[in-house]
């Protein structure tokens, strides 16, 4: 079921003609917003960008309404050529990308707004030792909501884009076009870590005292075999000494199952609604932004902390967040 598109309050002009094409579309790009909330009773995840405040950085810079459709990418993101008048374009994350503009080509700067005009390229080449990556215009894509969202969930095939990866060769409509030209940039580092922070789950005392030690004291390696719906690592074996499979149960962003064989899973954005796996643990909000910026082959550790301090730390998280953006 779709539902109206969203409805803009920003100076903007609707725009018959002005739209991407795509040259090369990256390897996982999809549209993302804030996601769906409430739906879990309905089998349908949350979904929404995987690292939100970027997400937030990118709408802010670009003058959007923070909750609007961005483009988010993994790894390598998409080459574009833009056809239409003029508008602004921004890239946050950690990400190599160029620009051609009037036939020069420069390098481009994460957190620093350009103006493209018609025939202009942005090349997104690859994400820098992090994962995500995102792309917002000033104005709104031409895209349509599903449950109140137009986040992609490929395994689903829910929202925009019929649930579908962009591609070659296809066509981004713009409805939509900020008509303040301004360009923004803020000074911001992405910092990475290795120490996840976790609260204790459900299940922790499932397991073994040397697979409690394991979990929290030994390092892992992020497993290649890792999407937007969960987050498999490797590392000494987690031993489960009462039950490897449990009644289903629902699940939550940030839940670390741990199945049979002992590798924990870290269930990411996009993931089931519910699982029979146990649960030792639950990443700290605070820290699931840095998380998911983790890539492949790289080690993390777990640290575990209070529900009290996890909550305190995420509210002076999420203030630090509107403090930035305040600034732009």
């Amino acid at each position: 079921m779709y539902l109206k598109k969203y409805q803009w309050k920003n100076t903007r002009v609707l725009m018959n003609n002005t739209f991407f094409k795509i040259l090369r579309a990256g390897i996982n790009t999809t549209f993302q917003d804030q996601g769906r909330d409430n739906l879990y009773h309905m089998g349908i995840p949350f979904s929404g960008a995987m690292d939100n405040r970027n997400y937030l950085f990118a709408n802010k810079l670009v003058g959007n309404q923070l909750d609007l459709p961005v483009i988010e990418f993994a790894y390598q993101g998409p080459h574009l050529k833009f056809y239409g008048n003029k508008i602004n374009i921004v890239v946050t994350g950690d990400v190599i990308f160029k620009l051609k503009i009037k036939d020069k080509e420069i390098d481009g700067n994460c957190y620093e707004s350009y103006q493209l005009e018609n025939e202009d390229e942005i090349d997104i080449l690859s994400t820098n030792k992090s994962v995500y990556g995102y792309l917002a215009i000033a104005g709104e894509f031409d895209l349509k909501l599903q449950w109140g969202s137009c986040s992609i969930n490929t395994k689903a095939n829910i929202g925009s884009n019929d649930g579908k990866k962009l591609e070659n060769g296809q066509k981004i409509n713009i409805s939509k076009v900020n008509q303040n030209l301004e360009t923004k940039k803020i000074d911001y580092l992405n910092s990475k870590i290795e120490n996840i922070r976790i609260i204790r789950g459900t299940n922790f005392d499932y397991f073994s005292d040397k697979g409690k030690k394991n979990f929290l004291k030994k390092e892992f390696i992020v497993s290649k075999l890792s999407d937007r719906m969960g987050m498999r690592i490797e590392g000494p074996m987690i031993e489960n000494i009462v039950n490897t499979n449990i009644k289903s149960e629902g699940l939550l962003k940030g839940v670390i199952q741990v199945p049979a064989d002992g590798n924990p899973i870290i269930m990411l954005s996009d993931h089931g609604t519910i699982g029979g796996y146990p649960k030792i643990a639950v990443v700290a909000s605070v820290d699931y932004d840095k998380l998911v910026q983790i890539s492949p082959g790289s080690k993390i550790k777990f640290k575990e902390i209070e529900l009290s301090d996890a909550e305190t730390l995420f509210k002076l998280y999420q203030m630090e967040t509107q403090n930035l953006i305040s600034q732009i």
